[in-house]
């Protein structure tokens, strides 16, 4: 078990790994606290749930809306919860973004903690803080940065998952890796069969490096003023392919990870050879499809992206395994590199 600390200088987050779920119980108050789950994680685990009442969504991310949110905060008004109260989110990057948006508009601010439940949500969503829903198609448009007070992450929970939701997760993994550890990608691409079997001891030790990773990054540019930027890789491309195809997010962002590694490689910024390093590992974890977005979609799509300033986008570039770099690259640039990647 390993406690992995975010300090910003306006909050402090405890990231716990390793550690078995049910043990929540200790690091929550006595009274006051309001559970939220989706309909699958209250199936397989609500019984084990602290003793507390239990908000229920709909999996997915048709849950990731306004409506839900405001659904949910009359409940808690209703379930007499004040300025003092606590939400706890048992769930996926769904439900952990639900909450945690929710925590932090809900009487200006309450407190709110994370059992995170997928691998896409322990090496990535629940860590850093950034809580959002979507508004129609553009994904996390209406969101903020507020940090958990913990995140609780179980890789015994992990078992559970089908072996889409645990893919789409393990790109999110391999991102980490290309980005800052290259360590990290050593170990997935030497032990394949490992973390295809969910082996608990390695899945522990990856998800404590990713978190190790994300929250050093987190604690110097919460904000995303400056080098968090390099956590977007592969979103910008990514973000694009889940809207047109409407796949998980994990398998949208290896598709955006490809893109970005070839376009790295079109300026020059890597070789051949780890180029095809960083595409085989995401190819042999079969999470590489065939996208074709059309002219007139992809050019929406890219226009909508959070990261674009004015006619420019701050584009996450990798020089290398284990390293990124941000780069301000016009809207245009971006748009034609899809269409010529995409007729090949």
């Amino acid at each position: 078990m390993e406690k992995i600390i975010i300090n910003t200088p306006f909050s402090r987050s405890e990231i716990w790994v390793g550690e078995k779920w049910e043990s929540v119980s200790r690091l929550l108050p006595e009274k006051g606290v309001v559970i939220i789950t989706d309909e699958n994680i209250s199936r397989l685990y609500g019984d084990r749930f602290p003793d507390f009442p239990v908000l229920t969504v709909t999996p997915g991310e048709g849950s990731k809306k306004l409506e839900v949110v405001e659904r949910l905060a009359e409940k808690l008004l209703e379930s007499g919860i004040d300025r003092t109260g606590f939400i706890l989110a048992i769930g996926g990057g769904v439900v952990c973004d639900l909450a945690g948006f929710l925590s932090s508009i809900y009487m200006r601010g309450i407190g709110c903690g994370y059992v995170s439940t997928s691998l896409l949500s322990q090496v990535d969503a629940s860590t850093g803080g950034k809580n959002g829903v979507n508004l129609g198609s553009t994904k996390n448009m209406l969101g903020i940065i507020r940090q958990p007070d913990f995140v609780l992450c179980d890789p015994a929970m992990l078992i559970t998952l089908n072996d889409q939701e645990y893919l789409s997760g393990l790109a999110e993994l391999i991102k980490t890796a290309v980005i800052g550890d290259r360590d990290l990608f050593d170990l997935i691409e030497k032990n394949f069969d490992e973390i295809i079997n969910r082996n608990s001891d390695l899945l522990t030790q990856l998800v404590a490096k990713s978190v190790n990773f994300k929250a050093a990054v987190v604690s110097e540019d919460e904000r995303e003023t400056g080098l968090r930027r390099i956590l977007n890789f592969g979103h910008t491309y990514g973000h694009a392919v889940e809207l047109q195809k409407s796949v998980k997010h994990g398998f949208a962002v290896a598709s955006g990870m490809e893109l970005a590694t070839d376009f790295s490689f079109e300026k020059g910024l890597i070789s051949l050879e780890e180029k095809t390093r960083i595409v085989n590992l995401l190819l042999r974890f079969g999470l590489l499809d065939k996208h074709d977005i059309p002219d007139d979609m992809i050019e929406k799509l890219i226009s909508h992206d959070k990261k674009k300033a004015g006619s420019d986008i701050n584009f996450v570039f990798t020089e290398g395994i284990g390293k990124a770099v941000v780069k301000k690259v016009s809207v245009s640039e971006v748009i034609d590199f899809y269409k010529r990647f995409r007729d090949k």
